[in-house]
């Protein structure tokens, strides 16, 4: 999907459209566990590859299907690291290896962008990322309210963000002020994926079942 800032089409992959959904669109202030946000991010950059055609899944296993290099430079690092460790294939491994540093990879390729701009705050000298601009850091949600109230078709790519939108926890953030049917419809997008992605969706929101599990107890 794209968006336009000062007529300038601005390309936006699917884990950038995620972590933009992750964060107050003014603040950048967080609204997933760190986890959590990593797992949903892990599995968007894997979706990046499955929409390029570069990766499948079944059967709970990961396959590279196309090795030719990806133009995005995070997607072809990824890409690498499923070609290098060919032998590990099982998707429940790669989540939360890929997870590991998904959040800070996606990070600053919108920094590098110009979507992000790192901030250290005043007491804790932390960095925190903060959007450049508050439009485009509200597009992903603005679009997919948009399309869920049937002023455009839903393509695969915003599917499978609502996907991991639901598996993240983010769903009422889309939800607020939709009932019945709409919900209903939102929450079961998946179901119209092809395979592949239904089941990295699928296989994301068991790995943060299992994740939020483990930090209760």
């Amino acid at each position: 999907m794209s968006t336009t800032r000062r007529g300038v089409a601005v390309e936006a992959p699917l884990a950038d459209d995620l972590f933009r959904l992750g964060h107050d669109d003014t603040t950048g202030r967080p609204r997933l566990h760190q986890q959590v946000a990593g797992l949903g991010l892990a599995a968007a950059l894997l979706g990046e590859l499955c929409l390029a055609g570069h990766v499948t899944v079944h059967s709970g296993l990961v396959a590279v299907v196309d090795r030719r290099p990806p133009t995005n430079a995070l997607a072809h690092t990824v890409l690498d690291q499923l070609v290098g460790e060919s032998q590990v294939r099982q998707l429940r491994m790669w989540l939360p290896f890929l997870a590991r540093e998904a959040y800070d990879q996606v990070a600053h390729r919108l920094l590098r962008a110009g979507h992000l701009r790192s901030v250290r705050t005043r007491w804790s000298r932390r960095v925190v990322f903060q959007p450049a601009d508050s439009t485009i850091a509200a597009w992903p949600e603005a679009r997919l309210r948009y399309t869920l109230h049937g002023h455009r078709e839903w393509d695969h790519s915003d599917m499978v963000l609502a996907g991991l939108v639901a598996a993240t926890g983010l769903a009422e953030q889309i939800l607020w002020g939709f009932h019945g049917d709409m919900r209903r419809w939102f929450l079961s997008l998946t179901d119209w994926l092809p395979a592949p992605l239904a089941e990295l969706v699928a296989h994301t929101e068991a790995a943060v079942g299992n994740a939020v599990l483990t930090h209760r107890t």
